[in-house]
C-alpha cells in the first residue's frame, strides 16, 4: 500500500515538473512579451522619467499621506498609485527608481564585465603563473559577503549612488572571469587561432582581434541575466540601508520606506517591489530565450 503512494507521488512529482517545464518553455519562446514588459518598466521610465513622471518624486504633501490608489475608494487620479508615508507621488518615485535601477544596472554591468572579461581572457589564454594568481583573486573575492564589503565602502566613503555601483560591480566582476577564462581555453587551441599566430599576428592582436568576438555572444547573455542580479543587489542593499541613500526613489528604498505600513498602506512596499518582480523575471526569461538563440550547442539540441 505505502508502494503504491509512494508510486502515486512520484508519478504526480513528475507530473507537475513536466507541467512546470512545459511553460517556463512557452514563456521563454514568449521573448517580445519581456522585451515589452522591460521597455514599460524600466527602459521607457528610465530614460524618459522627467517627461512621464506626473510630480516631483521628492516633494510631498502630508495632507494626503498614505492616500491609497486610485481604485480604492478614497483613491484619486492626483495619485495613481497612491502616496507614501510623507506624502510622496508613488507613481512618480516608482519611474524616478526606474532612473536609478537602469543606471545602476548598466553602469555597474559595464565596470563589473571589463574587468572581469579582461581578467578571463589574460588568465585563460597565459595560463601558467598568471593563471593561478587571477584565479587565486577569484577565489579570494568570492569569499567575501555583497553585505560586508558595501559596510566598509559605507563606512569610509558613506552612502551614495556610485559607492552602491562600486560595491555592485566588485561583487560580480568574478562571474565574468571565471566563464570568459573557460570559453578562451578552448578557443586558444583552435586552428584560426593557430593561423592567426603563423601569420605572425601578436598576442594583444589575437586575444582582440580572434578571442573576444567569440566570447561576445557569451557576454551579452551573462550581461542580460546580471541586470536581473543588480537589480536584486541594489534593491538588497538600499533596503538594508547601505545602498542607494535617501531620499534618493530608488526601489529598493521604497520597500524599506513601506514595509511598517504593510497593515495599513501596502501600495508603499508591494508596487515598487512588483516592479522589481517584473524587472527580474523579464529579464530572466528574456535571457535564457537569448541564450538559447545565441547558442549553437543549443540550436542543434532542439533541431
Amino acid at each position: 500500500m505505502a508502494t503504491f503512494a509512494d508510486a502515486r507521488r512520484e508519478g504526480a512529482l513528475e507530473q507537475s515538473q513536466s507541467r512546470y517545464q512545459r511553460v517556463m518553455g512557452a514563456l521563454r519562446g514568449l521573448p517580445f512579451i519581456w522585451v515589452f514588459i522591460l521597455l514599460v518598466v524600466l527602459i521607457i521610465p528610465g530614460l524618459f522619467a522627467p517627461i512621464i513622471a506626473p510630480h516631483d518624486p521628492l516633494d510631498g504633501d502630508l495632507t494626503r499621506r498614505l492616500a491609497p490608489p486610485v481604485w480604492d475608494v478614497e483613491g484619486s487620479w492626483e495619485h495613481i498609485l497612491g502616496t507614501d508615508r510623507q506624502g510622496r507621488d508613488q507613481l512618480s518615485r516608482l519611474i524616478y527608481g526606474s532612473r536609478i535601477a537602469l543606471f545602476v544596472s548598466m553602469t555597474a554591468l559595464l565596470i563589473s564585465a571589463t574587468i572581469g572579461t579582461t581578467l578571463g581572457l589574460v588568465s585563460g589564454w597565459y595560463g601558467g603563473w598568471m593563471d593561478h594568481i587571477v584565479q587565486r583573486i577569484v577565489d579570494i573575492k568570492a569569499s567575501i559577503p555583497a553585505i560586508l564589503l558595501a559596510l566598509i565602502f559605507v563606512s569610509i566613503f558613506g552612502q551614495s549612488v556610485f559607492v552602491a555601483i562600486a560595491v555592485i560591480a566588485i561583487f560580480l566582476w568574478n562571474r565574468y572571469t571565471r566563464l570568459i577564462r573557460a570559453e578562451t581555453l578552448s578557443l586558444r587551441n583552435m586552428d584560426f587561432v593557430a593561423r592567426a599566430r603563423v601569420s605572425g599576428c601578436s598576442t594583444p592582436r589575437i586575444i582582440v582581434k580572434h578571442i573576444l568576438p567569440n566570447v561576445a555572444n557569451t557576454l551579452i547573455v551573462l550581461a542580460t541575466l546580471e541586470v536581473g542580479v543588480v537589480i536584486i543587489l541594489e534593491s538588497t542593499l538600499s533596503f538594508l540601508g547601505v545602498g542607494i541613500p535617501r531620499p534618493t526613489p530608488a526601489w529598493g528604498v521604497m520597500v524599506a520606506d513601506g514595509r511598517n505600513y504593510l497593515a495599513v498602506a501596502w501600495w508603499v512596499a508591494v508596487i515598487p517591489g512588483l516592479g522589481i518582480f517584473l524587472t527580474v523575471l523579464s529579464l530572466n526569461l528574456f535571457g535564457d530565450w537569448l541564450r538559447d538563440r545565441l547558442d549553437p550547442k543549443l540550436r542543434q539540441v532542439q533541431r
